[in-house]
């Protein structure tokens, strides 16, 4: 085998540890790697946060935020409500079956990834980081919308019609 070769195979790996990973979450926990970000950054920020918050600390649109938290509500892991400080604001909240199944959900895959790479060396870090930036270019990646969560799926829904992006 040639290095062209190894190197298919190695993103191939990545693909699949992704998709293997998200459904481990799906059977145990029944959330996509997207939405339990979201649990965690509620559960991080005292159990409650804006729309906005979520949408900025996950590096998406505040739309892709609120079709994530509509299927938390819909689930029952989450709801909706008015601020008591701002009554224009709403935040979200975790219902007692969200954060039971935060606690059940396995170690997310990007978690595995910072532990791995924060013991790396500085250089490493930068060796890596670079060869990445790379290849997401070389696949013409550089202007797609993403956020550190690994997942398969699409993030971010097509902003002229609310439809999943393609």
């Amino acid at each position: 085998m040639d290095r062209t070769d190894d190197s298919l195979i190695a993103l191939r790996r990545i693909l699949r540890a992704t998709e293997l990973y998200e459904r481990d979450l799906a059977t145990a926990a029944g959330v996509s790697p997207a939405t339990l970000r979201v649990m965690q950054i509620v559960q991080m920020k005292g159990g409650s946060a804006t729309p906005k918050a979520l949408a900025t600390q996950m590096g998406v649109s505040q739309a892709t935020i609120t079709g994530l938290v509509d299927k938390l509500v819909k689930s029952g892991m989450a709801h909706r409500a008015q601020s008591e400080t701002d009554r224009r604001q709403i935040n979200v909240l975790l219902t007692e079956a969200g954060r039971r199944t935060l606690a059940r959900a396995p170690d997310a895959l990007q978690q595995r990834f910072v532990r791995e790479f924060e013991r790396l060396e500085d250089w490493e870090q930068a060796q890596l980081l670079s060869s990445l930036e790379r290849v997401a270019a070389m696949l013409d990646a550089r202007d797609i919308d993403a956020s550190p969560v690994l997942t398969v799926g699409a993030l971010t829904t097509d902003k002229t019609e609310g439809k999943p992006a393609p």
